[in-house]
Formats: structure tokens, C-alpha cells, sequence
């Protein structure tokens, strides 16, 4: 399930060339060093940490600061970035690249979440348009030779977009490539990904490649998005979500599409795992948190690694014929050796269930209306805006 492959149409990102046009979406309190190192232990891609915020980076808060920390293993490093003011991000992209901290650094202007939206962070940012365009600029000459992206939603509502304006100041900047998820802020995870939406833009930005997000739940989603729309490559979030051997089977899908493999062979390579194979996969996955959660020399923090990896067993064994009692169980887990316990009285060789464990997972919520600051629709221009009350958007390490 594991298995190394080597995938064809690598996709470039300035000087990044990767071996498979995937990139896994950064996902606060998810995709830390523990979950990028083991999606990369099934598959290839580009991993990229959690959104981080400007302000706490530069500040070099210590949350920050081990948000930003890579594995020797993880190549390419990268690290996503957002704020709301341009010269806090520009000094945040500056410091990365001055410390050789990152080699892609990303911009979210697609988050949903209020707490960020209601400081005009976001995907309630790009409704600023010469915001957006400082703050991107900025970046972009700040980062050098480092390959610069930005991420972005189609926009505040349906009567808000946009996405197709912001697409072309970025590439005006010069960014490597632009991500866009097919729903606006108020849809938050709700409803259908528009992929249509993709389809435009690539067609209106043709010159910069193009990533498309949004209900990717397998490798047969990814590889229909890029077909559908042109896209020239795929951004994974919820679907790896208890499922990291997905980027496996996104590398012999898309060597499939590539004429490099029988399509009959990529789709028998498609992980099914038995129960004992998710098995591991849980305890590797808590190993690594345990070595993540660690101090400097090294050493290792079960117990918070325990507390974290309860959030995920849900998504683990989705599907499963897993009784609830082990269920509870497992997600009040206290230590490595209390999982052994409770995985030996479970059937490893319980065989894969099919649909029961594969389509949408994590929470998609409802549309709702987007907080956003006073007045924020009044104006395309930041004209008469508090950057003060912005900044209140970044006090956190992790915008997610």
C-alpha cells in the first residue's frame, strides 16, 4: 500500500518540479510535520504545513516557530502564509527566506472561518482589491527565487466574486501558480464544489498554472477535475482526512491517465486496507505526532500526541465495523501502549468496507452569511479602512 512509484507530467511551480500534480491543502491543526511526513510515506506531492499567520511568525512566537520547523525528509518545504497587512507579510516571506526556512511559501486568501473573515483576513480579503494587490506584490518581490502562490476562494458570496480579478493581479505579480476552491465564503464546505469555476479560470489565466480544490475524495475525483477543467493540477484537503494512502493511490491514478500504467493495474493498486493496515497507519500517525510535540534535544511528548491523534479516529476508521466502546475508547487514548491494548482486541484482518469508508468526511457546515468588518462591501478600496483593527486578525499562530 506503501509503495514507491514514480509518477509521470510532473507539475512546475517556478523551479519546483513535482513528481505528481497534487498538492495536500493546508488544514489548521492537521497538516503538521507528524501528518505531512505520512501522507509522504504513501504517495507523492507537495505537502504544505498549516496556515500560519504574519504577524505571529514575525514575532517569532514559539506556536509559530514549530509550526514552521520541517523534518530532514520533507523536500520541498512548504509553508503557508496569511495576513492582512502587506508589509507584515512581506517581512514574514522575508524571514523565511533569509533564514532558508521554506522552498514554496503560499498565501491564503481563501479561509472561511470567521475569525478571520470578521478582521477582513481570508477570503473577505481578495473584495479589497489594491489590498490584495499590495500584499501579493509584496510577497512576490520579497520571496526572490523562492516560488510564491496563493490560494483563493471564488469569493465572498455569490454576489461577491472575486476570484477571476484577483487571478489576474496575481499573475501581474508573478506569482507560480494560483489554487482556487470552487465555493465562496458564505458556502463554507457546504453544497457541490463549483468546478466550473476552475474551467474559467484556466481559461482566463492560461500562462500561470492553475490548481483546483474542492471534493476530491479519491483519486478517480482528482483525476475527472483535471479532465473537466484543464486544471493542471489538484489541491487534496477533507479526503485525506483518517486516509493518507490516498496520495498512493493519486500517483497510480495519475500515472494511469499518463499511459504509464494499465489503467486495470492502477485501480487494483487503489489502497482497500483491512482493518489492521488502518491499524497502523493510526499508530505510525501517532508516533510521529509524539515525536513532533517533542522538546528541541529531541525527546517526545506522548501524552500530547495523544490528545491529538483522538480527533482523527473518527476519520480513521470510517466505514469500519468498529463498535462504538472502541470507538470511546480510542478517543480517549492516553498513551501508545493503551492503543496496543485496545488494537488487540480488534479484527485485523476485517476486510476493507468500500463505500462505508470513502466519500466526504470532516465537517462541511452550512451556508452562512460571512462576518466581515462595517462596511466592508461598500467599497472594492481599502480607502478610510483601520489597519489596526485588520491586525487583529493575525493575533493567532494559526488562522485556521
Amino acid at each position: 500500500m506503501s509503495a514507491t512509484l514514480t509518477a509521470p507530467a510532473p507539475l512546475r511551480i517556478g523551479p519546483l518540479e513535482l513528481e505528481v500534480p497534487v498538492v495536500l491543502a493546508p488544514m489548521a491543526g492537521i497538516t503538521n510535520t507528524a501528518f505531512r511526513r505520512l501522507c509522504r510515506e504513501y504517495g507523492a506531492g507537495l505537502y504544505v504545513s498549516e496556515m500560519i499567520t504574519s504577524r505571529a511568525l514575525v514575532e517569532r512566537t514559539p506556536a509559530s516557530m514549530r509550526l514552521i520547523r520541517h523534518h530532514e525528509s520533507e523536500t520541498p518545504r512548504s509553508i503557508q502564509l496569511y495576513g492582512v497587512d502587506p508589509n507584515t507579510v512581506e517581512a514574514a516571506v522575508k524571514m523565511l527566506v533569509d533564514e532558508d526556512r521554506a522552498d514554496h511559501i503560499d498565501l491564503n486568501f481563501g479561509c472561511p472561518v470567521p475569525k478571520v473573515t470578521r478582521r477582513g483576513g481570508g477570503s473577505a480579503l481578495p473584495w479589497k482589491s489594491d489590498l490584495f494587490r499590495a500584499i501579493v506584490e509584496q510577497a512576490v518581490r520579497a520571496a526572490g527565487d523562492i516560488p510564491l502562490t496563493v490560494k483563493m476562494r471564488k469569493g465572498i458570496d455569490e454576489d461577491h466574486l472575486t476570484y477571476l480579478d484577483a487571478a489576474k493581479a496575481a499573475a501581474d505579480a508573478g506569482v507560480a501558480a494560483i489554487a482556487l476552491h470552487g465555493r465562496t465564503a458564505g458556502e463554507f464546505y457546504s453544497g457541490q464544489a463549483d468546478w466550473s469555476a476552475i474551467a474559467k479560470l484556466k481559461e482566463t489565466i492560461p500562462d500561470v498554472p492553475i490548481l483546483g480544490n474542492g471534493d476530491i475524495w479519491s483519486a478517480e475525483d482528482a483525476i475527472r477535475m483535471v479532465r473537466e477543467t484543464g486544471c493542471d493540477g489538484v489541491v487534496v484537503g477533507r479526503g485525506c482526512l483518517g486516509r493518507p494512502w490516498l496520495f498512493g493511490d493519486l500517483v497510480a491514478a495519475f500515472r494511469a491517465e499518463a499511459g504509464l500504467l494499465e489503467r486495470a493495474e492502477a485501480t487494483a493498486m487503489t489502497a482497500k486496507p483491512p482493518l489492521g493496515a488502518v491499524m497502523d497507519a493510526l499508530r505510525r500517525h501517532t508516533e510521529l505526532l509524539v515525536e513532533f510535540f517533542g522538546d528541541e534535544e529531541g525527546g517526545g511528548d506522548e501524552d500530547h500526541a495523544c490528545r491529538d491523534i483522538r480527533k482523527h479516529v473518527a476519520w480513521y476508521f470510517k466505514g469500519y465495523g468498529v463498535g462504538g466502546d472502541t470507538r470511546r475508547a480510542l478517543a480517549m487514548v492516553r498513551s501508545i501502549a493503551e492503543m496496543d491494548e485496545i488494537f488487540a482486541t480488534m479484527d485485523r484482518d476485517m476486510p476493507y468496507p468500500g463505500e462505508g469508508a470513502e466519500g466526504p468526511r470532516g465537517r462541511a457546515g452550512s451556508p452562512k452569511r460571512p462576518v466581515l468588518p462595517d462596511g466592508w462591501l461598500n467599497s472594492r478600496s481599502t480607502a478610510g479602512i483601520d489597519y489596526g483593527q485588520l491586525a487583529e486578525a493575525e493575533r493567532d499562530d494559526s488562522g485556521g
